[in-house]
């Protein structure tokens, strides 16, 4: 226990430094790290981790998605050399499937390939909350985070304090159907709060958005993100694998961490741009 809590305490440390530091170089060369463990972790849960060809190649065409728009400023063409080097990545991974086509099975292919192209663009959309909304993007990026992490919280108390019917005993044991609930609930009103909140004590002009739509968006992420953490959950169970990782003690790898933002985070901006759409 006191291992996880210490590890906790240094993530949240790091966490906060790289959002102090949102508007500088630190946030997508963060995110780029993140990214790059991850597929990592996910690659070497179809047993490829050591097969250099697929592995250099994924990771190459992760880290070029993330830092995509936020070196373009910078560079002359930059997105017109990572087009086309991320297309390379990926022939170059098919000829290698098809040199070792009697050692690697099409499904850990096709896993790389959809894990390359989900996880980069999902975890990229915290930079484009920054670079989107000058004023308010520190404010979504915690949200779109929270949304995940919170929801899960909420589910966990409630289930110890109410649970007694089973989620998905099979996928996940000790999630209930009372915890799930609970967790739709408390970020829901989580949400609500922390808008209000920032509308009346941070934010110099209100960021537009309906609090119903907003507590309502809220409930959608955990619904989402509950999704994300059992589909996670699935794939360690048919892997045969306990954690993702040890990156973090206590709490096993950056994949165990981040699978529901995973899928929270493209919800969150979709129903960000409905809302502001709608405050048009």
């Amino acid at each position: 226990m006191l291992k996880r809590i210490i590890s906790a305490f240094v993530g949240i440390a790091v966490a906060i430094t790289i959002l102090f530091l949102h508007n500088t170089f630190a946030l997508p060369v963060a995110i780029a790290v993140v990214v790059a463990v991850m597929m990592f972790e996910l690659i070497r849960t179809v047993k490829l981790e050591k097969c250099l060809p697929i592995l250099i190649p994924a990771e190459i065409f992760s880290v070029l998605t993330v830092m995509k728009s936020t070196v373009a400023e910078l560079v002359d063409y930059f997105v017109l050399y990572t087009t086309i080097a991320s297309i390379l990545c990926i022939f170059v991974i098919f000829a290698v499937w098809l040199k070792k086509h009697k050692e690697i099975q099409y499904t850990q292919v096709f896993f790389v390939i959809a894990t390359m192209f989900m996880i980069p663009q999902s975890m990229s959309i915290i930079i484009t909350f920054n670079e989107m909304f000058p004023s308010d993007g520190i404010f979504l990026i915690v949200m779109g985070l929270c949304g995940a992490w919170i929801a899960d919280s909420g589910a966990y108390f409630t289930g110890v304090a109410f649970g007694k019917h089973k989620l998905c005993p099979e996928i996940s044991p000790k999630k209930t159907i009372e915890g799930f609930i609970g967790g739709i609930v408390f970020n829901a009103v989580f949400f609500v709060i922390a808008l209000f909140v920032y509308n009346k004590l941070i934010a110099d002009i209100p960021l537009g958005v309906n609090y119903i739509l907003f507590g309502f968006t809220g409930a959608f992420c955990a619904v989402v993100g509950t999704l994300g953490d059992l589909t996670a959950s699935m794939v360690k169970r048919q892997t045969g694998i306990k954690d993702y990782g040890k990156i973090m003690p206590g709490h096993g790898g950056f994949m165990d961490r981040f699978d529901s933002v995973l899928f929270v985070l493209p919800v969150f901006y979709m129903m960000l741009e409905l809302h502001l759409s709608f405050a048009k």
